[in-house]
């Protein structure tokens, strides 16, 4: 049977909302599957490889797909999306029989891992705000971490970057925050002769940068170009800036109206 997103989407439909999971129909190719989950929901991450569970999966990794299966899960690939855990594997049947699953599961993030509106300032040196970020959208992946040559870069820019920023693209890699906040490998230098660099953008064409004004790059707070050419301060380094547009409704530019819980879309493998 020729496999399309309508046939993925009716398969999540048979096991959503209240989540669960089913064996995947004989006639369906089960790396076809992967694929058309792929190019929705981005690069999944390994829970369970050849029976072993990954020791760092817990409720806000994706454990929620497993409850189901018990100890019978032999693989297990996930995705974070929204509000809800999306996988697919193998399992073995009530006869022992080791078959392709798809599983759905609710997702929430802790309560004290959001972001509260009235987190006073005196609190904000004490948070590792990418760890955070990490944990809001249930990204937590050490085999992640890309090797980047960040003299070179620097270098060539011809500045420091942000520490928070190079973390950022050290953990997630390519991709967006809730498939729409863009994030940069590394700084655009395009708005230069403003003093801003951009480090990330939207399909909305809003730019996310820098106002690169004093010698300590860490001290940088970030500006938002919007699409009409209006510039935003915000008196926030990145990746707090980040965690509040995602958490905090009362944020301008915030995404926190539209989704209740939040994920990083990966383009793919880190390079």
């Amino acid at each position: 049977m020729e496999l399309t997103q309508a046939t993925v989407d009716d398969l999540l439909a048979r096991v959503a909302p209240e989540g669960g999971f089913l064996y995947v129909p004989g006639d369906l190719d089960p790396q076809d599957v992967t694929d058309l989950l792929g190019a929705r929901y981005g690069a999944p991450r390994t829970l369970v490889l050849e029976g072993f569970v990954d020791p760092t999966v817990d409720e806000s990794r994706g454990a929620a797909l497993l409850g189901p299966l018990g100890d019978r899960v032999v693989t297990m690939r996930a995705w974070a999306y929204g509000d809800r855990w999306v996988g697919t594997g193998t399992a073995r049947d009530a006869e022992a029989v080791e078959r392709e699953v798809l599983a759905v599961a609710r997702r929430e993030v802790p309560e004290a891992l959001t972001v509260a509106a009235d987190e006073g300032d005196e609190h904000v040196g004490d948070v590792d705000w990418v760890e955070r970020l990490g944990r809001i959208t249930g990204w937590a992946r050490p085999d992640r971490r890309r090797d980047v040559d960040w003299a070179e870069v620097e270098t060539r820019i011809g500045t420091a970057l942000p520490s928070d920023y190079k973390r950022m693209v050290e953990m997630f890699g390519k991709g967006a925050f809730d498939g729409y906040l863009g994030l940069m490998q590394e700084p655009a230098t395009f708005l230069r002769e403003e003093d801003l660099l951009v480090w990330a953008g939207t399909e909305h064409e809003d730019l996310y940068c820098w106002r690169t004004e004093g010698d300590d790059p860490d001290r940088w707070s970030v500006v938002v170009q919007s699409f009409d050419g209006e510039d935003v301060p915000f008196g926030l380094r990145t990746a707090e800036f980040v965690c509040r547009i995602l958490t905090d409704p009362h944020q301008r530019f915030t995404m926190a109206r539209y989704f209740d819980t939040h994920w990083f879309m990966t383009y793919g493998e880190p390079d």
